[in-house]
């Protein structure tokens, strides 16, 4: 009985509920004398987690990779393509291993300028992310390759900060168009940087898939505020109404109305009132950009700025940050952190600083509450630099010109986002071809001759063929020093009067035993080019021609091989050759074996057969040419002192002034672009390491590719083969040949035109994709231009540079003074004589040449004779 009794008390609710309540009144009792029990082990329990997840997240840390962004010149991705490439980051972030934290699971878009590239682009993330980041959303328009480790020297200064966004939790960043670059601000904030001084700047993205959990609190928080701002409005719109409604009751309108008014029962209270009551809640609307979680991402914004200059880092900083505010609105990236009057505390302090280090360092992401946005928020982002970006050049790019490094090319002058003015080169050995157009006095032949003379003073060869002689005026003053005395050469074939001195040149020269075909094919080519003359039209005179300077470079040889060069003959014996019988024998027998068989038959049965009208049409230039004194004093030396190949081989200055545009003018252009062209293929016989680079210059193309077009445009198209670099300036690309356009544009390394009409420059632009617009060109002033270069493979511009002035940026070498003795002895080089001793022995060379043909054709007959003895007697 008493066990039965005991069990049914136990069993008595009131019984249970009263032990329930003593058992849990004793805890309490003992958790309150016991309470930091309790607190060590909820500490020990989160300190232990912590480390789990800090081990294990920078372990998931250490599997990453990186890769590198190259987009193309003309990259202008549309929004669909930038999206894609958003969906592509966010799903990759999510690729690690399934125990790594979500703190690991983050890829990272850095942005980063150094001084070697203007705004390099790489995208970090987990290792097995590499296959999906590797697929542009782009195309080929983006290169992706695989990042090298970033090794980074510690700098003095450094700046740090990490963007909050901060307003109306809801509400999105700033929609940012695509043109301008989104970017442009950012470019634009570090367009300044300069490596000399240790200047860096970074900018780190890490985006991270929003947590589902974490969404629903933020969605159950944000309806909450909007349900509370509803009541809010609510109760204020009521309270106003009131108010209203009892001012109007005390009005004396309204009284008034109460007591006159007739016919009604004057009412005690006041007018009835109808309370707003809250608006019914939209979902969508008061999320926001909660509202769908398929592209919600978190986001962290790390930027470091450093430098070894005081100043500069936080100078640079600021420009970054005024660069993000442009995605601003009603909401806004704002730098974490706080201010305590003159004091400011953020990443680069306490308590920031550490974790942003560690952030930073490892790419895992600890993103600020507030930091949630949808991709299309970041679009502008999420690619690299546009064709619409204007990135700025730096010297790693476009390498600054030093007057004692003969590697480098001047270029002219650019002024960077700072204004500083610098001289930028590029690099010689990659500068194989040039092409400058734009109107006269713009200073396209300038910029030439600051070229030119820096190539002299490095060591380099050059030929500068001006059509005016002015070039030399300008150029002389910069060229007089003793050092280079030695090595310039002029020939002036503008001078006139019996005093002025010229040079020499014999086409057929054959002292130097170049190839005799070679030679005359020269010859006959020239004078084929400019004359018109094909097989279908000309076929005779074209004959006669080759025959005739065959037989004279045969002789030539003979003569040269009897040490009688000064006896050879020159293009102005084609006339007795062609009409005296006498010496033309002598000449055929002169050159004996030297011709063959076909050669010898033509002479001896096709020549009598010809009338002697048949040679006027090669007589007629002839004669022209020997009737003015100074090209007949150039041609008319048995030896001549200009050859071409000579001059490349041993890094000679030559400035050839031609005369004008006659017919006359524009045959001896023709023949000594053919004879130039001739002088480079021949370098073929010597190995292509030992060939000296030589620089051609051309002012005036229209004039000197009008005669032979094909000559120039095969100078173009072969001559790098032979490390000869062509330079080409002319005021209306339309007006040169299209052969010789074609072969410019095709090969040009370098490309410019300063102002001039917009049909002229439309060909140039037209080439860089109207970027700039013809429009803006015309529009420029003198002496600017834009150009484009080929650096390192890679094309640079077009930029806006000035050109550089002779008088400004080369004045250390001006020597005025000295202008008088370099002209003297340029010409001493040249071995110019005074016109008229040039011309007698012009004059007399045929009786030389006929002399020694006479006398050598004799000794001929006489050891035939002799030969037929020996063999009668044997």
């Amino acid at each position: 009985m008493d066990t039965a009794a005991v069990v049914e008390a136990s069993q008595d609710p009131a019984g249970w509920g009263l032990d329930l309540a003593r058992s849990v009144i004793a805890v309490v009792v003992w958790l309150r004398e016991h309470w930091w029990l309790l607190v060590a082990i909820s500490a020990s329990l989160w300190a232990g987690g912590e480390v789990l997840v800090r081990h294990l997240a920078a372990k998931a840390s250490q599997k990453r990779m990186a890769l590198e962004l190259y987009p193309a010149k003309h990259f202008e991705p549309s929004l669909e393509e930038i999206f894609r490439r958003g969906i592509q980051l966010a799903r990759a972030s999510g690729m690690q291993p399934w125990w790594a934290p979500r703190r690991s699971k983050v890829v990272r878009l850095a942005f980063r300028a150094d001084g070697t590239s203007p705004f390099r682009t790489r995208v970090e993330g987990p290792a097995g992310a590499e296959r999906l980041l590797t697929i542009s959303a782009f195309g080929p328009d983006v290169r992706i390759e695989k990042a090298e480790p970033l090794l980074d020297e510690q700098r003095e200064h450094v700046v740090r900060a990490e963007c909050v966004v901060r307003g109306d939790p809801i509400a999105t960043l700033r929609e940012v168009p695509l043109e301008p670059d989104p970017l442009q601000p950012l470019i634009d904030g570090v367009a300044d940087l300069r490596a000399d001084l240790g200047d860096l700047a970074e900018i780190c993205i890490d985006l991270q898939k929003a947590p589902k959990w974490a969404l629903r609190t933020r969605r159950f928080q944000a309806l909450a505020t909007a349900r509370q701002r509803e009541r809010r409005e609510a109760e204020q719109a009521a309270r106003w109404a009131r108010r209203d409604a009892a001012v109007i009751d005390d009005s004396i309108g309204h009284q008034m109305q109460r007591l006159f008014a007739r016919g009604r029962t004057a009412q005690a209270g006041g007018r009835g009132l109808v309370m707003p009551s809250p608006h019914r809640l939209d979902r969508d609307e008061a999320l926001g950009k909660l509202a769908e979680s398929a592209q919600l991402v978190r986001v962290q914004i790390l930027v470091k700025c450093s430098s070894n200059t005081q100043g500069r880092a936080q100078a640079r900083m600021a420009r970054v940050m005024a660069g993000l505010d442009v995605f601003g609105e009603r909401a806004q990236l704002s730098p974490r952190g706080f201010t305590f009057g003159p004091l400011r505390v953020g990443a680069d302090r306490w308590p920031f600083l550490t974790s942003f280090e560690q952030r930073w360092a490892t790419g895992q992401c600890r993103a600020p509450r507030p930091n949630w946005l949808r991709l299309d928020e970041l679009t502008g982002l999420f690619k690299p630099p546009t064709r619409h970006a204007r990135l700025p050049v730096l010297e790693a790019e476009l390498p600054t010109f030093d007057f004692d490094d003969p590697k480098l090319l001047l270029q002219g002058v650019y002024r960077g986002p700072d204004g500083r003015r610098r001289l930028v080169a590029t690099r010689a050995e990659q500068t194989l071809f040039e092409v400058a157009v734009g109107k006269a006095g713009g200073g396209k032949t300038e910029r030439a001759l600051a070229q030119a003379i820096s190539v002299a003073h490095g060591g380099g060869g050059l030929l500068f063929i001006d059509p005016h002689r002015d070039s030399w005026a300008r150029a002389s003053t910069f060229l007089a020093h003793e050092k280079l005395a030695q090595r310039i050469a002029l020939i002036d074939l503008t001078v006139a009067g019996d005093e002025a001195r010229v040079s020499s040149w014999n086409p057929i020269d054959m002292h130097r035993h170049p190839a005799g075909v070679q030679v005359a094919d020269a010859v006959v080519d020239a004078f084929a080019t400019m004359l018109g003359w094909q097989d279908v039209e000309a076929p005779r005179a074209l004959t006669i021609l080759t025959e005739a300077v065959s037989v004279l470079v045969a002789v030539n040889q003979a003569a040269c091989q009897q040490d009688r060069a000064q006896d050879q003959a020159t293009l102005f014996h084609i006339r007795p050759l062609l009409t005296d019988a006498g010496f033309r024998t002598a000449c055929l027998t002169v050159a004996g074996s030297r011709l063959d068989a076909d050669t010898h038959a033509w002479w001896t049965s096709t020549f009598p057969t010809l009338p002697l009208d048949a040679f006027n049409v090669i007589l007629n230039p002839l004669g022209r040419l020997g009737r003015n004194p100074v090209t007949r004093a150039f041609l008319g030396q048995g030896v001549g002192t200009y050859n071409i190949r000579a001059a490349m081989d041993a890094g000679m200055v030559i400035w050839v002034c031609t005369p004008g545009n006659t017919p006359n003018d524009r045959l001896l252009l023709t023949m000594l672009a053919r004879d130039l062209l001739r002088a480079g293929r021949s370098r073929r016989d010597t190995p292509e390491d030992q060939r000296r680079p030589f620089r051609l210059y051309f002012d005036e193309l229209i004039t000197l590719t009008g005669a032979s077009p094909e000559t120039f445009a095969e100078m173009v198209e072969e001559f790098r083969k032979f490390k000869l670099r062509v330079h080409g300036m002319t005021q209306l690309l339309a007006r040169l040949p299209r052969p010789v356009q074609l072969s410019l544009l095709q090969n040009a390394s370098s490309l410019s035109t300063t102002t001039g009409s917009r049909a002229a420059i439309a060909a140039i632009t037209a080439e860089w994709g109207d970027s700039p617009s013809p429009e803006r060109v015309v529009a420029l002033d003198q002496f600017r231009h834009y150009a484009s270069f080929t650096v390192d493979g890679r094309r640079i511009g077009p930029l806006l540079l000035e050109g550089p002035h002779l008088d400004d940026d080369l004045k250390r070498w001006a020597r005025p003074a000295h202008r008088p003795a370099l002209e003297h002895a340029a010409l001493a080089n040249a071995q110019a004589q005074p016109i008229d001793k040039a011309a007698a022995t012009a004059d007399s060379q045929l009786d030389r040449l006929r002399a020694f043909v006479t006398q050598a054709a004799g000794q001929i007959d006489l050891n035939k004779q002799t030969d037929r003895r020996t063999e009668g007697y044997a």
